[in-house]
């Protein structure tokens, strides 16, 4: 008798045990986990998109026009992810930070929920948490409360359902389709759906000898009309290939290219996933390889293409190594135990820590003698600004703006005065809100007898305009929470 049946230790019983504690790890802990993290708020964009869907409850309205900063004021605006703001902007408005936090969270769980029903056909319990692992340290540096982290569940249940019909040798339901209509009022990421489904389509077509061509081709006429009803028609269909024109977007994070310097998780991952396929053995069909080295070409190119690549992958080659399955655990309990998780998430208040991407300290010392005057900021305060109620001279909606303002914009920044006093000139600049990083201009303003350091904090620096032989003290009262 074994040292296990000794003890009155039902084998059985115990890897059931061990299986449910490792789904609600996977399924619920895990996403919980990575949506309260302080990361969740470590981005300046979060507040205007925040503040976009607090306008878009407001005025009952889409907006098509800027209706935030004072340099952009009427110029069109194609808000793609108006119905990601509009999330957003509702979750804060019942429940702040925790709100938004919950969504995030929801997002996430909807993500591993549609990835743990795909693998569990035929991937067994260590595999599966070897992908989720795997996937989400690469996801990890990007789970921000903004639209794209909507978007993961949406292309997981794409590829999933994609993926399951070119398994059964038939196309994808014409109904399916919409699910283009959600992407495309979410997120500019839409093209890579069809990149998606051209990958796979190939696959099904060799698989069924073509006889399933016009099927697919339905699917994916289908698809794109599914695209065009959006909130700016064909605008909306074709504002993604404007902006991945600009020549600003190397001076942005999220669209530099990929380097272990950045994201050395992610080489990491990569190299263990070609490494295990290398092991293996294992033969990737050739639509699904091309559609992989495709995405896997885009994250080299930017940081931002990584996610695809991390949640296709995960979808995509697990199964093609995989032995057992987990078929024996059903989710539905796990699935009724989120609702009031994320219900307690949403409840449990939460606040970012003072810093860049959420300047408390430096938003409430604005004094309001000057608060509604026009400001030069930081391009990563523009957002803060917007939720504060204040106008921008810019922000982190960079299309808007366009390459040469957003050119100009760096200069100043870079400490060219000459184009900063031709900026004060022409907007009538009163005072500035500067990060600790615009080290140069933070010098110039310093040695300027016409400007006034007021506060300084180790996220940023607030300078004020002096008037004309005024010797004014300027009033240190400061804007209150309402604004």
């Amino acid at each position: 008798m074994s040292d296990v049946a000794e003890l009155g230790v039902d084998p059985a019983k115990r890897e059931k045990l061990a299986a449910i504690l490792l789904a609600a790890v996977l399924l619920l802990a895990l996403p919980l986990v990575l949506a309260s993290v302080s990361r969740t708020f470590d981005d300046g964009d979060v507040s205007w998109h925040v503040a976009a869907g607090r306008w878009m409850i407001m005025h009952g309205a889409i907006p098509t026009t800027d209706p935030f900063s004072f340099t952009a004021a009427g110029q069109p605006w194609v808000a793609m992810e108006w119905l990601a703001d509009l999330i957003f902007g509702s979750a804060y408005q019942l429940a702040g930070y925790a709100g938004l936090a919950a969504v995030v969270a929801a997002a996430l769980m909807a993500l591993h929920f549609i990835l743990f029903l795909h693998l569990r056909r035929s991937v067994g319990p260590l595999g599966i948490a070897t992908t989720f692992v795997a996937m989400d340290i690469v996801l990890s540096p990007f789970i921000l409360a903004r639209p794209h982290v909507l978007i993961w569940p949406i292309l997981a249940g794409w590829t999933v359902i994609l993926l399951r019909a070119c398994e059964e040798g038939r196309a994808p339901r014409l109904s399916w389709a919409l699910i283009m209509v959600a992407w495309t009022n979410m997120h500019a990421s839409f093209p890579i759906g069809f990149v998606i489904g051209a990958g796979i389509g190939f696959d099904a077509l060799v698989k069924a000898k073509w006889a399933t061509l016009r099927q697919w081709s339905s699917f994916g006429l289908a698809s794109l009309v599914a695209a065009l009803v959006n909130a700016n028609g064909l605008d909306g269909l074709l504002r993604p290939f404007h902006i991945a024109g600009l020549e600003m977007l190397p001076s942005i994070v999220e669209w530099q290219s990929s380097t272990p310097a950045i994201t050395p998780q992610f080489y990491v991952v990569l190299f263990l996933t070609l490494g295990t396929l290398l092991w293996t053995g294992a033969k990737v069909p050739a639509g699904r390889l091309a559609l992989l080295i495709v995405i896997l070409a885009l994250a080299f190119s930017q940081l931002r293409h990584q996610t695809w690549l991390a949640i296709t992958a995960a979808i995509i080659l697990p199964p093609l190594f995989g032995r057992t399955g987990w078929t024996s655990l059903s989710v539905r309990p796990y699935l009724l135990a989120g609702l009031p998780l994320l219900a307690l998430r949403a409840a449990v208040p939460l606040t970012p820590p003072d810093d860049f991407a959420n300047p408390r300290g430096l938003i409430a010392a604005i004094p309001v003698d000057v608060g509604n005057q026009p400001v030069f900021n930081d391009y990563t305060f523009g957002g803060p600004l917007i939720l504060a109620g204040i106008k921008p001279y810019i922000d982190g909606r960079a299309e808007i703006y366009g390459d040469a303002f957003f050119a100009n914009y760096k200069a100043m920044v870079a400490g060219d005065w000459t184009r900063f006093d031709q900026a004060v000139r022409h907007y009538g600049i009163q005072w500035t809100m500067l990060s600790r990083n615009d080290k140069l201009l933070l010098q110039e303003l310093d040695a300027s007898p016409s400007w006034k350091r007021i506060y300084s904090d180790r996220t940023g620096v607030i300078h004020v305009r002096i008037t004309r032989g005024a010797a004014q003290k300027v009033s240190s009262s400061a804007i209150g929470a309402g604004r």
